[in-house]
């Protein structure tokens, strides 16, 4: 079995973990994001989109425990100000690290991956448990790791266009 096969399987039971059924074509869409780096599983992520119109957007966004999706933010594109979104976690805890003043220091919380610290900057941070949620605004610098477990995080938001994420660490290459 191949590395995006056993992801994808992984995936899947994650999602059952959840309490997430798919249907038979929701399972072939689901989308393993390397963004390009070299040390998937460690930085990466899991997702299934169910929608993604000019309007709104709904995905499934999985991690495996410890796995770090690269810092990033949604910059304003079309005259818009940029994809706001909602995070709420199903199952499993999820750190999200944002630019929100509101929020603790990060200061001792979260693991970057190894070699990489320099490109995570946001020094805020949120725990997600089960049934908690968090609203990102758009052009705001996050990223987000899974605790021991994994994660599984239910993402609700603005139109979704991940040509125009604007990634902190320049060798991210979110379509590749």
């Amino acid at each position: 079995m191949s590395t995006r096969q056993q992801a994808v399987e992984q995936t899947r039971y994650y999602l059952q973990k959840a309490a997430i059924l798919l249907n038979e074509t929701e399972q072939q869409q689901i989308e393993i994001a390397t963004f390009g780096l070299a040390d998937y599983p460690v930085s990466g992520l899991q997702l299934l989109t169910y929608i993604n119109t000019p309007r709104y957007c709904a995905k499934e966004l999985v991690l495996f425990p410890r796995q770090t999706c690269p810092e990033h933010l949604h910059p304003p594109f079309a005259g818009t100000p940029g994809k706001q979104e909602t995070f709420r976690c199903r199952w499993g805890e999820v750190w999200l690290f944002v630019d929100d003043e509101n929020l603790p220091s990060s200061a001792g919380v979260g693991q970057p991956p190894t070699g990489a610290e320099q490109w995570y900057t946001a020094r805020n941070y949120i725990l997600l448990r089960p049934g908690e949620q968090y609203t990102i605004a758009p052009n705001t610098r996050h990223w987000f790791q899974a605790g021991e477990q994994g994660a599984v995080v239910s993402e609700f938001s603005s139109q979704s266009r991940d040509d125009l994420d604007v990634f902190t660490d320049p060798r991210v290459n979110r379509m590749g």
